[in-house]
């Protein structure tokens, strides 16, 4: 996620190192921090594999600033991701939200409906936090109020993105 990330705000706008990092901190929120020590290695692996070129402009106090942007190949490469995302990328909430941060990249509506209608295929399926064997708890059925919290903020949440993704997968088919 973190080169998907890196390659979706470079789509955007060149960048440099460090604006690129607090970009992609913000997006990843507390959940994934990005460090130097994971941010540039990154950088240097999609920079060896022609995806990115680094140039030097003249700093405004200090050093000179490299400043990063994607190649046609990167942008291309960028592409082929957000059409085709692993299922880790749609089931898992975290990917999901970086996969659907740059999916108005993808500019076929055809390919973002696909990816759309799979994870509205994994937010159908019956799921819970807690299982009564394999059949999954609701809330009003534990005890817990702690648990009944997660399970009614879960809830919540998917039916205000089921209804978000069927009305865009209409506006997109339409």
């Amino acid at each position: 996620m973190l080169e998907l990330s890196i390659l979706g705000f470079l789509f955007d706008a060149p960048l440099h190192g460090y604006e690129l990092r607090k970009r992609i901190t913000a997006l990843a929120g507390h959940v994934r921090p990005v460090a130097e020590s994971t941010l540039y290695p990154a950088i240097k692996r999609l920079e060896n594999a022609g995806l990115l070129v680094r140039t030097t402009e003249p700093g405004a106090a200090a050093a000179p600033r490299h400043v990063l942007s994607l190649t046609e190949e990167g942008r291309r490469e960028l592409r082929r991701r957000l059409a085709e995302p692993g299922d880790r990328d749609v089931t898992d909430e975290n990917r999901w939200f970086t996969l659907l941060a740059f999916l108005r990249h993808l500019d076929d509506a055809e390919a973002q409906a696909a990816v759309l209608r799979r994870r509205l295929a994994f937010l159908e399926e019956p799921a819970s936090f807690f299982y009564d064997g394999d059949r999954p708890l609701r809330a009003e059925e534990l005890d817990d109020p702690f648990r009944q919290g997660m399970l009614t903020i879960a809830r919540a949440t998917s039916r205000a993105e089921l209804t978000w993704l069927r009305d865009t997968l209409r506006s997109l088919d339409g």
